[in-house]
């Protein structure tokens, strides 16, 4: 086997299996058997004429040598497909495959009809969207771009901000029949708070006043959920009050089924960001994408 055997294919394959570490997950994600993804990695190794990579029967590491040829071949590939979107032209950025993975409560209620749009627009890319509250590794599973809500940290990943997304504390008008409303912060101890499991310090709200005083109030109850769209069905059935996100409740408010609460106070806001994992970020399509969703996810109710 000779140097004409490094193929775009095999290279491909290599580089998914070092980002993901698994090969059964690589020969599901590449639609191949795993078969197939060995002899990829085998032929790939016999024509370099190096190890690449380490296997057990319960790992694959890297080696050095790997670990250099993997940061070679991602900057190959990458200027292979963005050779190939200038030699098409326009028709070049209109075709294709992006991943993308967003906050679930947000994706199914507004990425979702964002996606929709954007490919009546461009009808021939194709979005394969992964909703999820998971701070994922972002190369390791193979997205492009990510649709995120608090702060992030991660400096190798290109960050675009979209805006700050604004909360209130809601509850139904029948749990406040019950229970009465709440007049001051300290209120909110004597009532049924709705949390979030995946939220750190859910048990402590902060709310700051028109004058600018800052209050810290635990907030306690008898349920917790980890999904937004759980959050939202529990203050419908009136379980409680809950710090929500406009963008979740808007069209709840705005026919009644929830009111706000301690409106003369306010919750910080969340920033939502999208990150782009820099070796897509030149891809056309890509470019589409990022550039549409950040001209319309302003649109959304609650987000400045």
């Amino acid at each position: 086997m000779d140097k004409s055997d490094i193929t775009l294919e095999r290279m491909r394959t290599f580089v998914r299996v070092a980002e993901r570490g698994s090969l059964s997950a690589v020969a599901r994600e590449l639609g191949l058997g795993q078969s197939t993804v060995t002899r990829h990695l085998r032929e790939l190794e016999e024509a370099l004429g190096v190890p690449l990579i380490s296997r057990t029967t319960r790992r694959v590491t890297m080696t050095d040598e790997g670990n250099r040829y993997y940061a070679n071949s991602v900057q190959i590939l990458r200027l292979v497909e963005q050779a190939g979107d200038e030699a098409r032209g326009t028709r070049g950025a209109s075709a294709g495959t992006i991943r993308v993975s967003c906050t679930a409560a947000f994706g199914v209620l507004h990425a979702t009809r964002l996606i929709f749009a954007f490919q009546e627009k461009y009808p021939d890319i194709g979005v394969d969207l992964s909703l999820t509250d998971e701070r994922i590794d972002l190369v390791r599973e193979g997205i492009d771009i990510a649709l995120r809500l608090g702060p992030l940290t991660d400096s190798s990943l290109k960050l675009r901000a979209l805006g700050q997304s604004q909360r209130l504390l809601v509850a139904a008008p029948d749990y406040l029949a019950r229970r009465g409303t709440p007049v001051i912060p300290r209120d909110l101890s004597d009532h049924e708070g709705i949390r979030m499991s995946n939220v750190a310090g859910s048990d402590m709200l902060e709310l700051h006043g028109n004058t600018g005083e800052r209050h810290m109030v635990p907030f306690h109850g008898r349920l917790r959920v980890d999904h937004g769209l759980a959050a939202r069905e529990a203050l419908v059935a009136g379980r409680g009050i809950a710090p929500a996100h406009r963008w979740l409740v808007d069209d709840l408010l705005a026919d009644g089924r929830l009111i706000p609460i301690l409106p003369d106070y306010f919750l910080p806001a969340v920033p939502l960001s999208m990150l782009i994992v820099p070796e897509r970020a030149g891809i056309a399509r890509v470019r589409l994408l990022v550039d549409y969703l950040a001209e319309r996810i302003g649109d959304i109710a609650g987000l400045e």
